[in-house]
């Protein structure tokens, strides 16, 4: 079994689960157990150190209240699922991560944070209840009044203080499907850094960098600022429908490309064409369909194959502000001189976070992939240094090697969660590899 970077691969039982009631036994009856939605997590948090139980035909929408756009889901609904039923109805998911295609129990054990952090939070803080099955097999109520030590232990948690059997959050009202999209280029890391604090009161900012390009291009990136746009916004556009459907996938990649594929020189010409293309349209306003603007991979099934039969690594850091430049600036000229080859390098601001072991912290976020290979893992463990001595760290749903070190230096909540989950029995029941490789 293998998470969605396909490293690492582990060994182990795997339980289809598709009656909710099924769960408490299960629960009560196993060690070393962990709940797996639609496999999304890139590493081990979704891979039982035992057992691991797929809960994805847990997916009955129960009910939506429209007086507080209030929805009430089984921890398996996919999000793209919530998608093509409400925006039809004028309602969109408060955040959202960079895929559809993830359940909303997973959402909420990442705290899933999307393009509006700076602004609106993560998902976790746009949760009003959830219904959790403990270590007992007990399935308790938690919120921000009722078990609220287990609500906030949950937001972030990675599933290891019990399976979310079902959840209720808001969804945000929208008067159409289209985004508002202005485009801005950077020269360098610094004027980036600059224009993404300066898109603050903009509802979504996300930024792709060219973390190849180095000198004085070193962090040239594109800045893509979005707001939902209004019927008077797409008046331009009669034949449109103001809530449009999600895109159907048109293509999938059918086999691994080979490891070559993706070089220095290959990204390089993609940044640089892409670069130069974006840049063309800087300072324009166009509108973008929502399913473009929020998940423009998900237009290519299995798009991990990309990276090979090997899989990949993400390695998504958040560094505080004061720190961000010269951390920055250090971690890409160290990538760009490795020669490692990221096309898909993601730079963000984030506010902090709602969880216990939730990832985000005030400061910016960069989230970039790299081909696995031998010399990659030592290449990480040294930015991992400089994350740690910045007082920044690394995102759990994204982390296949970070090591105990550098995750207990950046989660200070970390005893505390670690006691609930010897309180509650959680620690002999719920297990991943990555709570087992990390000693959560």
């Amino acid at each position: 079994m293998e998470g969605w970077g396909r490293y690492p691969r582990h060994d182990g039982e795997v339980l289809d689960c598709r009656l909710p009631e099924a769960l408490p036994g299960t629960v009560s009856s196993r060690a070393g157990l962990i709940a797996r939605g639609n496999g999304r997590s890139y590493g081990d948090a979704a891979i039982g150190e035992h057992l691991t139980l797929t809960c994805g035909a847990l997916n009955r929408m129960k009910s939506f209240d429209e007086v507080n756009a209030s929805l009430t889901v089984e921890g398996g609904v996919m999000l793209s699922d919530i998608l093509r039923s409400f925006i039809p109805r004028g309602y969109f998911p408060p955040v959202v991560p960079g895929t559809k295609f993830v359940t909303v129990g997973g959402m909420i054990a990442s705290d899933v944070h999307g393009k509006n952090h700076h602004r609106d939070g993560g998902f976790g803080e746009h949760v009003r209840e959830i219904k959790l099955v403990i270590a007992s097999g007990e399935i308790i109520t938690c919120s921000r009044t009722q078990n609220s030590e287990l609500f906030f232990a949950t937001l972030g948690g990675m599933g290891l203080t019990g399976i979310i059997a079902e959840a209720t959050f808001t969804l945000r009202p929208i008067s159409t499907g289209w985004i508002v999209q202005k485009t801005v280029a950077t020269e360098n890391l610094g004027d980036t850094l600059k224009a993404l604090k300066q898109t603050d009161d903009a509802t979504y900012s996300v930024a792709w960098i060219d973390c190849l390009s180095r000198g004085a291009s070193l962090g040239r990136s594109l800045i893509f600022v979005g707001e939902h746009a209004s019927p008077s916004d797409i008046a331009q556009m009669p034949k449109a429908a103001p809530l449009p459907p999600f895109k159907a996938a048109r293509f999938s990649l059918p086999v691994d490309l080979p490891g070559w594929a993706l070089n220095r020189r290959s990204v390089s010409a993609f940044n640089d064409l892409y670069y130069r293309a974006g840049a063309r349209k800087a300072a324009r306003v166009s509108l973008v369909h929502w399913d473009s603007y929020f998940f423009p991979l998900d237009g290519l099934l299995e798009w991990n194959r990309l990276y090979g039969k090997r899989g990949f690594l993400q390695h998504q850091c958040v560094v505080p502000d004061e720190n961000a430049l010269a951390v920055l600036s250090s971690m890409l000229d160290r990538f760009a001189l490795s020669g490692k080859a990221s096309f898909l390098a993601v730079l963000k601001r984030l506010r902090g976070g709602a969880g216990l072991l939730s990832f985000p912290a005030p400061g910016y976020t960069l989230a970039l992939d790299l081909p696995v290979a031998p010399d990659v893992f030592q290449l990480l463990d040294e930015i991992d240094k400089l994350v740690v001595a910045a007082g920044g760290r690394l995102y759990l749903a994204k982390d296949a090697r970070q090591s105990r070190h550098t995750f207990e230096a950046g989660y200070p909540q970390l005893q505390a969660f670690k006691e609930l989950r010897r309180t509650t029995g959680a620690d002999r029941h719920f297990s991943s590899q990555l709570g087992k490789r990390l000693g959560i």
